[in-house]
C-alpha cells in the first residue's frame, strides 16, 4: 500500500486537547470526523451515524466502541463496524497519527 504524501494528512490539533473517551468533532476535508483519545492512541470515524443522520462525536464511548447519540448504536473504534442494533452499516474510518505532539487524520 503506498504511504499517503504529507497533504494527505490534515492536522486537527494539539493530543494535549483531545480528553480521554469524549469524542470532539473536527472537519478533514471537508468531512465531518469524530475524533476520539484512548490513552496514546486516536481513532477517527465518519461523524455521521449511518443508521440516521446524528453527529456520533455527541455520543458516549463505552467497551472500545462509540455510540450513536439518537438510538444508541454502537460502532467499534478500530473498524468502524457496526455492533449494535439499529445500526447495521460501518462508518468510515479514518487513519491518524501524531507528529510533534499534533494529531494528524489522513484525508479521505
Amino acid at each position: 500500500m503506498k504511504e499517503p504524501t504529507m497533504s494527505q494528512w490534515q492536522d486537527v490539533g494539539d493530543t494535549a486537547a483531545f480528553q480521554e473517551d469524549e469524542p470532539r468533532a473536527v472537519t478533514v476535508a471537508g468531512e465531518p470526523v469524530a475524533v476520539v483519545r484512548q490513552g496514546d492512541e486516536f481513532f477517527a470515524v465518519h461523524d455521521i451515524c449511518t443508521h440516521e443522520v446524528a453527529r456520533l462525536s455527541e455520543g458516549f464511548v463505552e467497551d472500545g466502541c462509540i455510540e450513536c447519540p439518537l438510538h444508541q448504536g454502537l460502532f467499534d473504534l478500530r473498524t468502524g463496524q457496526a455492533r449494535k442494533a439499529p445500526c447495521v452499516t460501518p462508518v468510515r474510518v479514518y487513519k491518524t497519527r501524531v507528529q510533534g505532539g499534533r494529531l494528524e487524520v489522513q484525508a479521505p
